[in-house]
């Protein structure tokens, strides 16, 4: 990967390489993109992926190289999503999206896809709130103090979903043992699912993934090729989504920003950089060979 540095943009730097993915269906996928820009879509997580991971959710901020990658690369494809499952006015004020030159187009396909701000216009459109999320939230609290011994886990409040993070628990994986099976009998009688993360449990409608927001932007989107970059349980349905899109003949590059917590999405990636500000270089990286 090239320099971190934050003058590796400047026009005057010699192109850095791209990474080369390990497997033959990426390579063909970063091919497409390279070749046919114009009508590429480039899709990402917010959390662990474009923003490091810390144990407060509302501290995260998005890498400060991520915004001017970003809107290099944005005018070179046919599109640019965030993919997040926060509240999609979160991201975009956590990662600094809103009036970017650049990013006119950019879009954030919050909740898992129920939720989708536009650059163009400032909005986000969303359906009403699944009724189950409610009685969970009003639940929650007694539920966890029922259980006992799970000092420093706390309730996230996301509107379309709620979850529990364990990350400054005393012991957060045990914690995040404990909480598995009574959340997700919780989740079930309220006709929700359980969704397990980093050090964090999220009850959720069902329906709402990123494997499907992904599908149905690229497939609007008349994209002919796609990249995802996630680092977390909950990206795994994204990949779903570009092997499908894959089986359609439409290539695709799964790009995992390196983490130890989740090895399965490592596992599956066709390419893995190092967190965040690997990320960022290669955003950078292909802006670069694009110009």
């Amino acid at each position: 990967m090239g320099s971190q540095d934050s003058h590796a943009t400047d026009s005057t730097a010699p192109v850095s390489p791209l990474p080369t993915p390990v497997t033959r269906a990426g390579r063909d996928g970063l091919a497409a993109i390279l070749a046919r820009p114009e009508h590429a879509l480039i899709a990402l997580d917010f959390d662990g992926t474009l923003a490091p991971i810390v144990p407060d959710p509302d501290q995260a901020r998005a890498h400060p190289d991520a915004v001017p990658a970003l809107s290099a690369l944005a005018p070179k494809v046919a599109a640019v999503a965030v993919v997040t499952g926060r509240p999609p006015g979160v991201a975009v004020r956590h990662g600094g999206f809103a009036g970017v030159p650049g990013l006119e187009h950019l879009v954030v396909l919050g909740h898992y896809g129920a939720e989708r701000w536009d650059a163009a216009t400032g909005t986000v459109a969303a359906p009403p709130p699944h009724p189950g999320v409610a009685a969970v939230r009003a639940e929650l609290p007694g539920l966890l103090d029922r259980i006992g011994g799970l000092h420093g886990t706390w309730i996230e409040e996301k509107g379309r979903s709620v979850a529990v993070h364990t990350r400054r628990a005393d012991d957060p994986q045990a914690a995040f043992e404990a909480l598995r099976e009574p959340l997700a009998d919780l989740a079930g009688r309220h006709g929700l699912i359980l969704e397990p993360g980093r050090m964090v449990l999220e009850l959720r409608p069902p329906g709402m993934d990123k494997g499907v927001a992904l599908l149905d932007c690229a497939r609007d989107l008349g994209a002919t090729s796609v990249l995802y970059a996630g680092d977390d349980l909950g990206d795994l349905p994204a990949y779903a989504a570009v092997d499908e899109l894959r089986s359609d003949g439409v290539p695709g590059v799964l790009v995992c920003s390196g983490s130890t917590e989740v090895t399965e999405v490592s596992e599956r990636a066709d390419l893995v950089v190092d967190g965040p500000a690997g990320v960022v270089a290669l955003l950078r990286n292909l802006a670069e060979r694009l110009a």
